[in-house]
């Protein structure tokens, strides 16, 4: 009845874990876009150079969110925040 994919899960089953991972990629990209289209409002020109800051930051996130699952915290709402802050602080203090 329903049309299946390769591994036998109807299409409807997989729709909205697809809606909702592209409604997270499209905020990123409008994220970045705003980030560029405010450096081009103030500076007048095009600088990518922000773009080594996001890249800096997802790898922040990753070392310690593996290193707090190494340490024994697995909360997840107390490691989501506890990386967070620390990407945010490098990155501020990086850029």
């Amino acid at each position: 009845m329903f049309a299946r994919t390769g591994a036998g899960e109807p299409l409807l089953e997989l729709f909205p874990a697809t809606v909702r991972q592209r409604l997270t990629l499209g905020a990123i990209y409008g994220l970045i876009a705003i980030g560029y289209t405010m450096v081009y409002g103030i500076v007048g020109m095009i600088n990518f150079a922000h773009g080594e800051v996001y890249m800096i930051g997802a790898f922040v996130s990753l070392i310690t969110f593996l290193v707090l699952g190494a340490v024994g915290i697995t909360w997840v709402p107390l490691a989501l925040m506890l990386v967070l802050l620390s990407a945010m602080g490098f990155t501020a203090v990086y850029g």
